[in-house]
């Protein structure tokens, strides 16, 4: 394939100045292996899983109450088995701060409902056994779930630490879900406790959650509640501890030593195609998995202030938190991120003095399209990462980062999923960045891109699958003891491989473009048309907001729902238009039959257009089947594909 423009190429030094510079050279010093380039040490991480995962857990210092045992125990999936001789805690690794000072800040919490607040290695440490006491004393012990309706605050930092250092499991949902998705996620494990606030502020609205907590209550009646006055400075729900009470008595900071594989969190598939999977991840997949990623590919260490956008109930928020493992700096934000306007966020990384800012694609292309220059509007001279994910970031997206916000940033467009909490495909400090492009697949993931066939391709899209074992892929799903829904979720494609269900494309210089959700493919007269390059010409269109395209395969017909800006109309010329577009950019099969006008794009809360749920809508499926509103960001945007749907009958 062709190679595009380099936007982005390592320094000479970055061997000498990175993590990943200094365990090549512990590699080298430890175990006598040398690797000229990272191409040589990814084909070793991947061939030698055994010798690069123990290798992971001997560099960063992992430790276990008892001697570690053989590394991959079962190599075969489904059903790896890692480490099963080791008795760890996740959360000790996120306290232990080897690198930091007592007093050094170690958490940042910024949002639009109260004021900053700072968290040392000492006030973190001291919070966390407060709360660990006040969970035991409610009687929660290894295995009970703690759930937490809780946003992107230092009480939920806090909490998932404590509830983790006891063996017991966490499960957040964001507090913009809806008791329907809420309860469909929960009713499934059954929490002890649940941490809740009372609502809060977005933007310049009040918003109150009472009475979404009492509905959820209602359907889970077991549950202890306890309350974070967040809204107002006192609590308002009847028979509810306090927050100030769970954590008023000190406790000692212990942790409970657990298997490899005990379950730590419970994270939810988007619950968009009927009831939330319950997606078990363990406390040492997620360690080394994390320790591996903030370290060897985001460069991440003591003097680093990491920032990701995200709410709670996304598993970038998990992601983030584990920063805390290599010592990093987390800063937290609750709120809209475009209050009072897009440039909100960017003034923020200057204030905190944010060198690893995460975001989503739809985030970088709305600024874009706003015509923000972030670079100008605020000092991002300490910026040295820029992570997007969520959705494919387009060519247009990588041209703004580098002309827009920073031209020495390293873009780490990255893609992953809930599925494994983490991202396979990315970047590396020791790789360059092409223009559009992820730039390689990350350290011990064996991903490729297959045919229906299962052959591997190179320069052709294919299915994006795992060939080999991860940590970090799912212990199981909850309440699936014959393992049949997990199997059914990743392996009955491709027996013994993981599919992801994206579609993906690798360069022959090992780097990759993701086209969207295999699931979700436009397949017209037997030609496959991933989504993502389509939404990138349609939304370019001054007069087009947002875009969802989805082909109905009983009558080959390719509908394009278009949500315009304020003040533009559907008009016959900018059907044209778009239609020729489309074919001069792309091809003639992407130009739609028919291009129609919608109040909104159903999206999830993570910010995912939703093509599978409204096609089935389309083709006669209920609405309630094919979509679970509460997992919307707008239930409403559904409406008109529903009222189309009635019409066509």
């Amino acid at each position: 394939m062709p190679e595009p423009t380099v936007l982005w190429s390592p320094p000479a030094d970055a061997r000498d100045r990175t993590r990943i510079g200094a365990y090549l050279a512990w590699l080298e010093r430890e175990r006598g292996l040398r690797f000229d380039d990272y191409d040589a040490l990814l084909r070793w991480s991947t061939d030698d899983l055994d010798g690069f995962w123990s290798s992971v857990w001997e560099h960063f210092d992992v430790r276990s109450s008892t001697d570690r045992g053989p590394t991959l125990a079962q190599a075969a999936m489904p059903g790896a088995r890692w480490f099963p001789d080791a008795r760890l805690n996740w959360a000790e690794h996120c306290l232990r701060f080897e690198s930091r000072g007592d007093d050094d800040v170690v958490l940042i919490a910024r949002s639009q409902t109260r004021d900053r607040i700072t968290l040392t290695v000492a006030e973190l440490r001291n919070e966390v056994g407060r709360v660990r006491a006040g969970l035991a004393r409610l009687g929660v012990g290894r295995g009970d779930r703690v759930a937490a309706y809780l946003p992107n605050v230092p009480e939920a930092v806090i909490a998932v630490l404590a509830t983790a250092s006891l063996g017991a499991i966490w499960s957040s949902c964001a507090p913009e879900f809806g008791p329907r998705s809420v309860i469909d996620r929960w009713s499934q494990i059954e929490p002890k406790v649940l941490l809740t606030i009372d609502g809060y502020r977005y933007g310049d609205r009040e918003v109150d959650r009472t009475d979404e907590v009492a509905a959820i209550r209602a359907a889970l009646p077991d549950m202890i509640t306890v309350e974070v006055p967040y809204l107002r400075p006192i609590g308002r729900m009847p028979k509810a501890f306090q927050w100030v009470t769970l954590r008023s008595v000190p406790g000692e900071l212990e942790f409970e030593a657990v298997p490899f594989d005990h379950p730590l969190l419970v994270l939810y598939s988007s619950g968009t195609t009927g009831l939330p999977k319950p997606i078990v991840h363990g406390h040492g997949g997620i360690l080394l998995e994390h320790l591996k990623i903030h370290a060897l590919h985001h460069d991440l260490g003591p003097a680093d202030r990491f920032f990701w956008f995200s709410t709670t109930g996304w598993m970038m928020w998990n992601y983030l938190v584990s920063g805390l493992a290599v010592d990093a700096t987390i800063v937290l934000y609750d709120g809209s991120p475009a209050h009072p306007d897009l440039g909100a966020l960017w003034r923020l990384a200057e204030e905190e003095a944010v060198t690893y800012f995460g975001t989503s694609a739809p985030f970088l292309m709305a600024c874009r399209k706003e015509g923000l220059r972030p670079g100008e509007l605020a000092d991002l001279s300490r910026l040295r990462g820029l992570g997007s994910t969520g959705s494919p970031l387009p060519v247009e997206g990588f041209r703004y980062v580098y002309e827009a916000i920073s031209a020495s940033v390293h873009l780490q467009s990255v893609s992953g999923g809930t599925d494994v909490c983490t991202a396979f495909v990315g970047a590396s400090p020791l790789v360059p960045v092409w223009e559009g492009e992820l730039s390689c697949r990350h350290l011990g993931c064996a991903v490729e891109a297959f045919s229906v066939s299962g052959e591997k391709l190179v320069g052709e899209q294919g299915e994006l699958v795992i060939t080999k074992p991860m940590p970090s892929m799912p212990v199981s799903f909850w309440n699936d003891p014959d393992g049949s829904r997990y199997r059914g979720a990743y392996f009955d494609e491709f027996p013994g491989v993981w599919r992801h269900g994206d579609w993906i494309t690798f360069t022959d210089r090992g780097s990759c473009v993701i086209s969207g959700r295999s699931d979700a493919t436009l397949n017209r007269g037997g030609v496959r048309i991933g989504t993502a390059e389509f939404y990138a010409v349609v939304e370019a269109d001054p007069d087009v907001a947002d875009s969802l395209v989805v082909h109905l395969d009983r009558d080959d017909r390719l509908i394009l729902f278009l949500v315009l800006r304020d003040g533009s109309a559907l008009t016959d010329a900018l059907r044209a238009r778009l239609s020729a577009e489309l074919r001069t950019s792309l091809s003639p099969r992407h130009v739609p039959d028919e291009i129609v006008a919608v109040p909104s794009i159903p999206r999830t809360l993570s910010g995912k257009k939703l093509e599978v749920p409204v096609k089935r809508i389309l083709t006669g499926t209920p609405v309630e089947v094919a979509a679970a509103r509460g997992s919307l960001a707008d239930p409403s945007s559904l409406d008109a594909f529903v009222e189309m749907a009635t019409n066509a009958r």
